[in-house]
């Protein structure tokens, strides 16, 4: 009897739990968005070198004036260039999907940062791969830099296997959240790995809300087998922080070792070869979901609270599979 009672109990919070969602995207869906695509890379290589000046006078953002028009002109004539625009533009001759998608993403911004400023206008370029700035954000404007997201078996990606699964298609949105992240996530105080690790996962807890219908392995770039391995090892890897004393120690090999962008994490053991780079912020992931299952808080007062605060509250404690 209690059981069954039990159940219906679970069975009404689901149902009441869906509800409000259905009717929070009933009022995002409500929100206008209209976005202009500027595609300067086509921009850029289409026009007759014959209207350059006229070129570089309206779009004088990517050209600047301490270089001489020679330097552009070479580029647009590099027949490696023409090549990598080439593949852009068979990658991405239909921006429409990637708008809409950018568009749904605004609306989401719109209703849980009201405040926020978002650009009217997105601009696509080719940044001789930058991947370092693959994605500007402000409030006027968003650079996207197609030629980094041309699939991770692209030809021209030479780079650590590791690193091509975030030029995929599907790294756009969640590269515009983390860009649009660092507007409303103060950066933490401390720099022990906690904070690094909270910080990191404030900003994945923000692609949750913001990319509702992500899979949480391209939220974090993974691929399927690694975030199965965290799932799997999550309890290992946390008492290995524990263990070692490492939750607030501030030495920064430490961010090496397990935030930063790596073929895999450094624990030193054997396990290594299999784990993913970046454990620390999947980690920091579970600990901010942990805390704002166990706390009443809305998502702008998580975003500001010390990372020391959220990891004490969260009652953080994974199971061992």
């Amino acid at each position: 009897m209690f059981k069954n009672i039990f159940f219906i109990v679970l069975l009404s919070l689901f149902f009441a739990s869906c509800s409000k969602k259905a009717k929070e995207q009933e009022k995002i869906d409500q929100i206008e968005v209209s976005l202009k695509i500027e595609r300067f890379d086509k921009i850029l290589y289409e026009t007759p070198l014959s209207n350059f000046q006229e070129m570089r006078m309206d779009y004088s953002l990517f050209f600047p004036a301490q270089f001489h028009d020679s330097i552009f002109i070479n580029k647009i004539k590099s027949p490696i260039y023409r090549e990598l625009y080439s593949e852009v533009q068979k990658k991405y001759s239909n921006f429409t999907p990637v708008q809409e998608e950018l568009e749904e993403l605004f609306r989401q911004i719109k209703y849980n940062f009201p405040n926020s400023k978002t650009p009217l206008k997105v601009t696509t370029l080719i940044s001789e791969m930058d991947y370092g700035n693959k994605v500007i954000y402000t409030d006027s404007l968003l650079l996207i830099s197609l030629d980094l997201y041309l699939g991770k078996e692209h030809k021209f990606y030479e780079f650590p296997e590791y690193f091509k699964k975030t030029f995929e298609r599907s790294q756009i949105m969640p590269d515009v959240v983390t860009a649009f992240s660092t507007n409303v996530i103060p950066l933490p105080r401390e720099n022990s790995l906690i904070s690094q690790m909270v910080y990191f996962g404030k900003e994945m807890y923000l692609k949750d809300v913001l990319l509702p219908n992500y899979q949480d392995y391209n939220k974090i770039a993974f691929t399927k087998e690694h975030l199965e391995w965290c799932k799997v090892n999550e309890s290992d890897i946390w008492r290995f922080f524990i263990e070692e004393g490492m939750l607030y120690d501030t030495d920064s090999k430490l961010t090496q070792r397990f935030i930063a962008p790596a073929p895999f994490s450094k624990f030193y053991k054997d396990l290594d070869q299999d784990s993913p780079g970046r454990v620390g912020v999947w980690i920091g992931w579970q600990i901010v979901k942990s805390y704002m299952q166990n706390n009443d808080v809305s998502l702008h007062e998580l975003l500001k609270t010390d990372s020391k605060k959220i990891f004490e509250k969260s009652k953080y404690k994974p199971k061992k599979q």
